[in-house]
């Protein structure tokens, strides 16, 4: 009988922040790390993770869509498989570890099992998503929105800012984007999938926990709201004649933060416009934007709809025009009660406090739902920083959360009918 698979945290960290490091180095940027979809510098990053990939034991592919996949077949080929993967793409100037971490764990895990000679009664596949940020073509999840079966077919024609559109970026890459269809997973193909990611937020570092079991991802509503004034002379225009649209603006700003606060959700103004803008002219119009995030999306609408009451009544009491533009809409994203489980279990096996908390930002777990069963389990971070340089995590944190992830794997694995 084969030995049991083991991962020692300590060492594996380690292992896995260098294999961070190595993949922060192909950078479009020198200096910083940027990493788009498609690119010379992500063919290199699928190439090395690829390497990876064989050594620890798995048949390695890259789909029509550019997604790297590795297979580590079951005791019976053609089994059912357990999924674990994130992305490979960055945003501009990106952390290390915002999705790399997540690949290098999955492959972390599948070496423990390769070097105990241990076949699962389902598969396990590590996969890549080459985009997750949508950075060069602007829509978001595009790797795994494929792999789910969920992409538009309008996405295909979507250019990049030099003007290439996605199925000419596909093809010289090496894709077939006629075949882009071909990179959707049927639901009977997939037993599960799991997700290991940092926080990116502060909450873990807070409790001093090493690792969280996420409940939801949330949903997200963003807007761009417009106020409609009238511009006048700074020196000469009166103050109570004036309807000063940067005004009623920052009024907005703060309901929107006190609707936030007022129903649990976060809720965020993050770009503001005064126009024209001129340090001598009264604002005759002011743009600004919305983010509204909530697990629950009942309570989202709740604070929608307060919000709007709100915003309606600012713009009715200063004498302005309200415009209302929806840019996203995303509902909340739940996590499998069944696979949270089995990481809350893993969690308390290795004798730490299980703590659940919910994620604000999107990830490919929202994707991957539509196919699967989905779980993710949260890394902490260092001041919860990320989508920056200054991301940082410790060895043992990761080394911890690939235990966590391997234990769980096992025993979804033992729950599964030969």
């Amino acid at each position: 009988m084969s030995p049991a698979p083991r991962l020692e945290a300590a060492t594996a960290g380690e292992a896995l922040l260098a294999r961070c490091d190595a993949l922060a180095a192909l950078t479009e940027e020198p200096g910083r790390l940027t990493r788009t979809y498609l690119t010379p510098r992500h063919a290199e990053a699928n190439a090395l993770v690829a390497e990876w990939m064989t050594a620890a034991g798995m048949a390695v592919r890259v789909d029509p869509l550019g997604n790297l996949i590795g297979r580590y077949e079951g005791a019976r080929p053609g089994a059912p498989a357990v999924v674990i993967g994130s992305h490979l793409d960055t945003v501009r100037d990106a952390g290390r570890y915002d999705g790399m971490l997540g690949v290098v764990t999955g492959i972390a895990v599948v070496e423990a099992l390769h070097r105990a000679g241990r076949r699962l009664p389902v598969a396990v596949e590590v996969t890549g998503f080459g985009d997750e940020e949508g950075v060069r073509f602007g829509a978001t999840l595009i790797g795994s929105r494929a792999l789910a079966g969920t992409l538009d077919a309008a996405v295909l024609d979507t250019p990049d800012r030099d003007g290439i559109p996605l199925r000419d970026a596909l093809a010289a890459f090496g894709c077939d984007p006629a075949r882009w269809q071909q990179a959707a997973r049927r639901p009977e193909e997939l037993r599960a999938y799991l997700e290991v990611h940092i926080e990116q937020g502060p909450e873990l570092e807070r409790l001093g926990l090493p690792v969280g079991v996420v409940t939801a991802i949330a949903g997200a509503t963003r807007r761009a709201v417009t106020l409609t004034g009238m511009a006048g002379h700074a020196g000469t225009v009166p103050m109570d004649g004036r309807r000063d649209a940067l005004a009623g603006a920052a009024e907005a700003v703060l309901a929107v933060e006190a609707v936030g606060r007022d129903h649990g959700v976060v809720a965020t103004v993050g770009r503001i416009e005064a126009l024209p803008g001129a340090v001598n002219v009264i604002p005759g119009a002011a743009r600004f934007t919305i983010d509204l995030r909530a697990a629950d999306d009942a309570a989202r609408a709740a604070a929608l709809a307060d919000l709007d009451d709100t915003l309606a009544a600012v713009a009715a009491r200063r004498g302005l025009g309200l415009a209302q533009e929806p840019l996203h809409e995303n509902a909340a994203t739940p996590c499998d009660p069944a696979l949270m489980a089995a990481f809350a279990a893993a969690v308390a096996r290795a004798g730490l406090p299980v703590h659940r908390l919910m994620s604000g930002a999107g990830h490919d777990a929202m994707a991957m739902a539509a196919v699967t069963p989905v779980a993710m389990l949260f890394v902490r971070c260092a001041g919860g920083i990320s989508h920056n340089p200054a991301e940082s995590i410790t060895a043992a944190d990761a080394g911890t959360a690939a235990a966590v992830l391997l234990d769980t794997l096992l025993q979804l694995a033992e729950d599964t009918p030969g």
